[in-house]
């Protein structure tokens, strides 16, 4: 399997699928890089290379003791643009790897970036908006029973919790499955990193097109404390409101999202 190793010595595991300009992913917490497969291969079939990999501490990545915070996952994604020496690069960052995306800009700029897609991301700070007791009930769900906490936060992610929603138990066994192989040590932490770290400084760095994506019924990342918020401190940001959608990109959204991407990073 292709690896990367970080200046600490984490090998980073990636997948690099077709050829033509890099669309790199980086993925939601607690998840793998497992979660982008549609749309790795979607962009693939359009004449572009997907590459997407596994945060430390999960997945077929290392799981060191330390680096479980938003500045040093950020490092590892440049580490895999640099080793791979990646150009004009379009990074797609969900949820937790929004955050990832938008560090990363915030200390290592935009030289290897052409374009930014930000979907039901964190920025610009989850914790100003929400209270810490939201967060510290997550973190005793991963330090209790993991298993059967997430899942039942797959029912949320996906709005399955909603009235008529169309539940499938595929994707609750694939977040389940995803999930339970990130390190508990790594997901306790990533919590604070998702939800402590203030992005503010961060996004106004961002001097690309950028494109934010977000369901207006995101029960994860509310759309209220983070899309509107972060697509004014972009000075470049398209604002694509999902009307109805979860946080998790799967269904009718993952298809409405799935167009937009293309017609994004095609322009």
């Amino acid at each position: 399997m292709p690896y990367i190793t970080t200046n600490d010595e984490v090998r980073i595991f990636y997948k690099d699928w077709g050829t033509g300009q890099p669309v790199v992913f980086s993925h939601g917490w607690p998840l793998t890089a497992d979660v982008w497969d549609n749309q790795l291969r979607l962009v693939a079939e359009h004449g572009f290379r997907g590459l997407a990999h596994d945060r430390r501490g999960g997945g077929r990545s290392d799981q060191p003791w330390n680096g479980n915070d938003m500045d040093t996952y950020a490092d590892d994604l440049a580490a895999l643009l640099d080793t791979l020496d990646l150009r004009d690069v379009v990074l797609v960052g969900h949820s937790t790897g929004g955050g990832e995306v938008t560090r990363y800009i915030g200390r290592h700029g935009t030289s290897r970036v052409d374009k930014v897609v930000l979907a039901s991301a964190v920025p610009p700070h989850m914790a100003a908006s929400m209270p810490i007791e939201v967060f510290d009930e997550i973190r005793e769900g991963v330090a209790g029973d993991r298993s059967q906490y997430y899942r039942e936060l797959a029912l949320p992610f996906y709005g399955f919790n909603r009235p008529d929603a169309q539940v499938s138990q595929g994707a609750i066994d694939a977040f389940w499955m995803w999930s339970m192989q990130v390190g508990v040590k790594s997901a306790f932490e990533c919590v604070r990193a998702f939800s402590e770290t203030d992005f503010t400084e961060d996004l106004p760095r961002i001097d690309v097109p950028t494109l934010v994506a977000h369901g207006d019924d995101d029960q994860i990342v509310p759309f209220e404390a983070s899309a509107p918020k972060t697509a004014r401190l972009i000075p470049d940001a398209t604002l694509q409101v999902y009307p109805g959608a979860p946080h998790g990109i799967r269904g009718d959204y993952e298809q409405a999202f799935n167009a937009d991407l293309l017609t994004f990073i095609a322009k």
